[in-house]
């Protein structure tokens, strides 16, 4: 009984750091190879962008943007939009360039073309329903969830190895294990 609680105890341990690390790499790093994530909030891209997913955009020349590419720019306001070039408007004035673009899902271009200035880059891949743990991750709320699961488990972990302690030839098994394998 006592060996099966410290397996589940390790293996709960072994899932929440993998589970963290992932996290980490799939919201900020990733930020080191030149992808910035951004979570989907509305389906005007649908179905090629779920909302609730996270879609990982890169930095490109907005010279080498072409029709049917998925864009993600930002509006006047501030707000990021991700939608599909319709139409290349002043192609051969690359200090005008603008672009024209419409959402998958709508059935009209958005009225207002988007300047070359605007683009922050081009979508490259996708994960769908990482968007909503990103979001979730990212206020006080979840912050604490993923902080106290982390803890919890730290806390079980000590509490089953105070109680269930290894026996003493197992932790001399395993101990020589450790050194064998150092050899």
């Amino acid at each position: 009984m006592a060996k099966a609680f410290r397996i589940i105890s390790k293996t709960l341990s072994t899932v929440m750091v993998a589970a963290v690390v992932l996290l980490a790499v799939l919201l900020a790093g990733i930020r080191l190879v030149g992808f910035t994530p951004y979570t989907v909030l509305s389906g005007s891209m649908e179905p090629t962008y779920h909302v609730g997913s996270i879609i990982y955009v890169s930095k490109i020349e907005p010279t080498a943007l072409e029709v049917n590419d998925p864009i993600t720019y930002r509006m006047s306001n501030g707000t990021v939009v991700t939608h599909r070039i319709v139409e290349i408007l002043n192609e051969d004035n690359p200090s005008n360039l603008s672009f024209r673009v419409k959402g998958d899902a709508n059935q009209h271009p958005d009225g207002t073309p988007i300047p070359a200035v605007a683009v922050i880059g081009k979508p490259r891949f996708t994960i769908p329903f990482m968007g909503y743990v990103s979001e979730f991750v990212q206020t006080k709320k979840g912050l604490f969830t993923v902080l106290g699961g982390c803890v919890a488990v730290l806390i079980i972990s000590v509490i089953i190895d105070t109680i269930f302690p290894k026996p003493k030839k197992e932790a001399v098994e395993e101990q020589s294990d450790i050194t064998t394998e150092n050899d």
